[in-house]
């Protein structure tokens, strides 16, 4: 049966979050009717992005956090610096991650991970300075 709802994150500052328990009690309802199926996730945000990774080690979200900065660089002659000098750094470090995810959804419970030898979560990469609205 489909289902669609629309939830707001709580805000996190610049880095790699593990939301997915929070994502899991805020669709819990919508799924336990649900043998099988999938689940598709959207941010609306347009510098946060989705991503799945490993949840086991928060180093693993450091480290993401520090390549990002290194792979888009704030120190670059950025031209869109409305909301500030991070501003295009930021969208561009979601474009590069992305703004949707789809995961495989069991018996009412979606999965990040089919491998039980690999915990993986799902993670919001938010790329602002300051707090982001997700």
């Amino acid at each position: 049966m489909p289902f669609q709802t629309t939830f707001t994150l709580a805000k996190r500052p610049k880095g790699c979050h593990l939301v997915t328990e929070e994502v899991a009690r805020n669709i819990k309802e919508g799924l336990k009717n649900c043998d099988i199926g999938v689940a598709h996730f959207f941010i609306q945000h347009t510098s946060a992005a989705l991503s799945i990774n490993e949840n086991y080690d928060s180093d693993v979200r450091k480290d993401m956090d520090m390549a990002l900065d290194h792979i888009v660089p704030e120190s670059l002659k950025w031209r869109h610096t409305d909301e500030g000098p991070d501003d295009s750094v930021s969208h561009t470090k979601a474009s590069l991650i992305g703004s949707s995810i789809s995961v495989p959804v069991t018996k009412g419970n979606f999965h990040c991970s089919l491998d039980l030898h690999h915990r993986s979560g799902l993670i919001i990469t938010s790329h602002f300075l300051s707090s982001v609205d997700s």
